[in-house]
């Protein structure tokens, strides 16, 4: 009877899905050129981290918003909380080539 016991407890830790992601936090990597995920949804009040995981510096600008980042070297991030709903594309202030959107709901 034990191992029954076992097997259902194992079961239900496979079925049951481990705590979700919170929607107050949202990351973006920097790397080759491009912002990954490109386009992001969150919820209002809702902080995005962007990390630079690429070999040069890369800054993030939100117009729209008037948030800019400092230079971002590899590894260094910059966070920004939206508290707005709307779409909201950004831009790197270095390579302004790369873009990306926030959509906040």
């Amino acid at each position: 009877m034990r191992p029954l016991f076992t097997r259902a407890i194992l079961l239900a830790c496979l079925v049951i899905p481990a705590a979700a992601r919170s929607d107050d936090a949202a990351t973006v990597k920097i790397d080759n050129f491009k912002f990954g995920p490109d386009k992001l949804m969150v919820t209002k009040g809702t902080e995005v981290t962007w990390t630079n995981e690429d070999d040069i510096p890369h800054s993030i600008v939100v117009t729209a918003l008037g948030a800019r980042s400092k230079v971002l070297d590899t590894d260094k991030i910059y966070s920004f909380q939206f508290d707005k709903t709307g779409t909201f594309t950004y831009i790197c202030g270095l390579h302004p080539f790369m873009h990306g959107t926030v959509v906040v709901k």
